[in-house]
């Protein structure tokens, strides 16, 4: 998710500031060939009653990914994803959807070129935050990145949700260039002696 994120090249609409701070992490980027970030997930709706926080692990390699958090992993090679429940030992497989409103990696890339307004909001000696918002109907209102100054990364995401829930990722250890294989990035059932597989393709 923050990886390509960050790998947003141009925006419908936006501000020549915003633009010109999203090249440069863009830039900054695109040179590193993995990425893995430690997170923490936070899910609140005031109305609700609702106060939830989880941490999570992402590593990506380009279109590839595994998303670990709350008992589940999501793991792409590009072409498939396959979400794994640890608890029922169950895992779901469908193809990759360009389409899905879902903040996916490779959703981030593909999308949020030209449909999306962007908007420099704040700026600090440290940080910097962009506020997004969808040209077009999504499930969210808009999303807010923080991005920090000297290290050009993303370091916190808040996604705001229209039935009113906000959900924040914010970026813990990161780091780049490690060696993660192709393989790292496929489900394998053997791994996991009498797993249900659900083919939802």
């Amino acid at each position: 998710m923050f990886a390509l994120l960050v790998a947003i090249s141009s925006f419908a609409q936006s501000d020549k500031k915003a633009r010109a701070i999203l090249d440069e992490v863009s830039a900054k980027t695109k040179t590193y060939k993995t990425i893995r970030i430690e997170f923490t997930y936070k899910m609140e709706n005031t109305a609700q009653k609702i106060n939830e926080s989880y941490k999570g692990v992402l590593i990506s390699k380009g279109d590839k990914y595994k998303l670990s958090f709350s008992g589940q992993d999501v793991i792409s090679d590009g072409k498939t994803v396959w979400t794994y429940v640890k608890d029922a030992n169950e895992v779901q497989v469908n193809d990759v959807s360009k389409d899905d409103d879902s903040f996916t990696p490779t959703n981030l890339l593909n999308t949020y070129n030209d449909n999306y307004k962007a908007k420099l909001i704040q700026e600090t000696a440290k940080q910097k935050v962009i506020e997004l918002i969808p040209v077009q109907k999504k499930n969210f209102n808009k999303v807010k990145v923080t991005i920090e100054n000297d290290k050009k990364m993303v370091s916190s995401l808040l996604i705001y949700d229209k039935n009113g829930s906000v959900y924040t990722y914010q970026v813990g250890k990161f780091e780049t260039d490690l060696p993660f294989p192709d393989n790292s990035f496929v489900f394998k059932p053997a791994e996991h002696p009498g797993v249900e597989v659900v083919d939802m393709r």
